[in-house]
């Protein structure tokens, strides 16, 4: 193990509760002991996650979530107690390993939980509203401090939280922390006064407009976390350790509105003066960690950060505010493990919270203990797999009710939480399979299929390994995707697969009757209708190096990978405008808000400009010309275009029951699709 990482991997102390490392697995939704977004149960599924964590040298495992008040089903927590039953099981298993569990227990929350179209319907038609009141009470379920609108849609709005329901959240907390501590579990953590959930928003004078005793002074809006903290020790004991999950500062401006790394501007919710004495206050009522990081719902990148926030973008805050409390302080988000540990030996940290990472690699801390670090799978920081939740004007959460009902699994890892339908199966009987194309998708079917026991061969046209996701990772601060292709090479190494580069195959009836899977992804939508078209450089020849561009340059496409090129020229110091025919930026599914989010932002705060409802009409050798939603022509100046508008699939011709395409052949879609696909077709060979 590398000497700088040593720090991470000494003990400490939450009240009298001794850690064995300063690692700390934070919570993540979906991976919850007793169920997430269904009727409550001990969760198998959760719990072996958990359990693997635990096996592979964390010191401290925060499951997901779980709310008190269950929004599916108007369940309470403490009113199962069976399932207390079958932890305090399975607990002496999980202790064998060294490790320490807190579980994570929320009020809810309030109006950031996320509404979908369906909900808007239940919510909007009475009717409808009062049938699906026993399994979705959206009314209860989105009240808030003060009559507030929703993060996600403007015809659910959130009401006020009555005085008598407080009570009863706080009851609930205390008798579920209770129950959970009979169980063996070691401690729990209240979430939370972070990340604009219920509580947060008890505390945050942009939503608490109340007069009563829960709103207007300090003391009146964390009064609400205070409580419970202290109904927790009545009931459990001063010794039994409670954390609380905490956002340092909220960098939030407005209702949706986030503040931007290193913006100027006037915070809305907690500031820095107001947090140190927060801290404190809550310190004093009995919390005994603060688990920390930045952000609200509105400011949603700070709390889950994406690829284009700095990394270990909440440490420095998290290290202040250790300055105002004596009880230990975590930073999560974003973290450098050695930066982390520098952080830890200067004593300016206790601990180091990671979360995404473990969806991707379970065993990454191993792996880095062990000195292992060019096998961790590394995670990309996509969100298409773990939180999908994708947001647009118009649209509220535009998610699959399947990806909303089953989180916590990984775009680069298909495997995770869904072990049930994907883990490496032996071959009965092996076999040679052609894989067309040596791109993400083909590797990853490579990877399976050699693990299983066949023998792969990737033929790929080009000199090197990677296809489209070369491109992808061009970006400056793509560094985790180069990770990954680098992994993925790797991979092909390690387990022996044959590789043949610069070998085109034109025609898969060569292969006669053997398996084939055809990788070889999508062709670039043409403009060819457009005069000028030809004047145009692709996305992917941009991304490439193949074709440069000058200073002043049209991206024609403002979805996800237009307004990614766009974000990168800026940072270059060019000056790119964003040409959309949509009537928003990143208007399509799979993207998370935190990603989304960040994107327009920036865009605003740099003064980007962005033309929405806008269609090309022309390319001339020094503009674009363009009709905006009124019918106008519109020109914009410009020494270069970049064509962004999307791809279609582009499979190699072939039929046949020994055939399978993957990835964006098949259909063009993310990371996701791809990796996913290409597992799945490994499976089945």
């Amino acid at each position: 193990m590398d000497q700088k990482l040593e720090p991470l991997f000494t003990p400490w102390k939450i009240g009298n509760c001794e850690i064995k490392n300063r690692v700390v697995l934070t919570s993540m939704g979906g991976t919850d002991l007793f169920g997430w977004m269904e009727k409550n149960h001990f969760d198998k599924m959760g719990a072996r996650f958990i359990l693997e964590i635990a096996q592979n040298n964390v010191g401290l495992v925060l499951p997901g979530c779980q709310p008190v008040y269950n929004p599916m089903f108007g369940q309470w927590l403490h009113k199962n107690k069976r399932m207390y039953q079958d932890l305090k099981a399975w607990l002496p298993q999980f202790h064998k390993t060294g490790a320490k569990l807190f579980v994570q227990l929320t009020a809810g929350f309030g109006r950031s939980f996320t509404i979908s179209s369906m909900m808007e319907t239940l919510y909007t038609n009475p009717a409808l509203r009062a049938l699906s009141k026993p399994f979705m009470d959206l009314d209860k379920i989105t009240a808030t401090a003060s009559p507030s609108p929703n993060r996600w849609s403007d015809k659910v709005p959130s009401r006020e939280l009555r005085v008598e329901e407080i009570q009863e959240y706080v009851d609930a907390f205390a008798q579920t922390a209770k129950l959970l501590q009979d169980a063996g579990v070691d401690g729990v953590e209240v979430h939370a006064v972070h990340e604009g959930y219920l509580l947060d928003q008890f505390t945050l004078k942009y939503v608490n407009k109340r007069t009563d005793q829960y709103g207007g002074s300090f003391e009146n809006r964390y009064r609400f976390p205070a409580e419970i903290v202290q109904a927790i020790k009545a009931a459990c004991g001063k010794d039994f350790p409670v954390s609380l999950r905490y956002s340092v500062v909220s960098k939030t401006k407005d209702f949706r509105k986030g503040a931007l790394p290193g913006e100027d501007f006037v915070e809305a919710g907690r500031d820095m003066e107001e947090s140190e004495r927060a801290a404190k206050y809550l310190q004093d009522a009995g919390y005994d960690m603060l688990n920390c990081d930045n952000g609200t719902y509105d400011a949603w990148y700070w709390a889950h950060p994406p690829i284009y926030m700095p990394e270990n973008c909440n440490l420095a805050d998290v290290e202040h505010i250790k300055k105002f409390v004596d009880i230990p302080v975590v930073c999560a988000g974003r973290l450098d493990p050695r930066t982390a540990a520098e952080s830890i030996e200067a004593g300016r940290l206790d601990g180091a919270g990671f979360a995404r990472q473990f969806l991707a690699d379970p065993a990454w801390i191993t792996k880095l203990m062990e000195g292992r670090e060019e096998d961790i799978r590394p995670c990309i920081l996509c969100h298409n797999g773990c939180f999908n939740m994708s947001h647009y004007e118009g649209v509220p959460n535009d998610q699959d009710l399947y990806d909303s009902l089953h989180m916590a699994r990984c775009a680069v890892n298909a495997e995770m939480m869904q072990w049930d339908k994907h883990h490496i199966e032996k071959a009965v009987s092996p076999k040679r399979v052609h894989i067309i194309g040596g791109g993400l998708g083909g590797m990853e079917a490579a990877r399976v299929l050699k693990l299983r026991g066949h023998e792969p061969i990737i033929y790929e046209k080009t000199d090197r390994l990677g296809g489209a996701f070369i491109a992808a990772g061009a970006e400056s601060y793509k560094g985790r995707l180069r990770d990954l292709l680098v992994w993925y090479r790797r991979q092909m190494e390690l387990l022996g697969v044959e590789v043949r580069l610069n070998e085109e195959v034109a025609d898969v009836t060569r292969f006669g009757t053997d398996q084939v899977i055809i990788a070889t992804g999508a062709l670039p939508i043409a403009l060819g209708g457009v005069p000028g078209h030809e004047r145009m450089v692709e996305a992917m020849e941009f991304l490439s190096g193949e074709k440069e561009v000058g200073h002043r340059v049209a991206v024609i496409g403002g979805g996800l990978t237009g307004c990614e090129i766009a974000y990168e020229l800026a940072l270059q110091g060019k000056e790119p405008v964003v040409i959309e025919m949509k009537n928003d930026l990143v208007a399509q599914k799979g993207v998370c808000l935190a990603n989304s989010s960040y994107l327009r932002e920036w865009f605003d705060l740099h003064k980007v400009p962005v033309h929405l409802e806008t269609t090309l009409t022309a390319v001339d050798e020094d503009k674009v010309v363009c009709r905006n939603k009124d019918g106008e022509t519109v020109e914009i100046p410009c020494d270069s275009v970049i064509s962004s508008v999307g791809y279609v699939p582009s499979p190699l011709a072939g039929k046949g029951g020994n055939i399978r395409l993957v990835g964006d052949c098949r259909q063009v879609g993310n990371v996701k699709t791809v990796v996913w696909s290409a597992y799945e077709a490994a499976m089945k060979i």
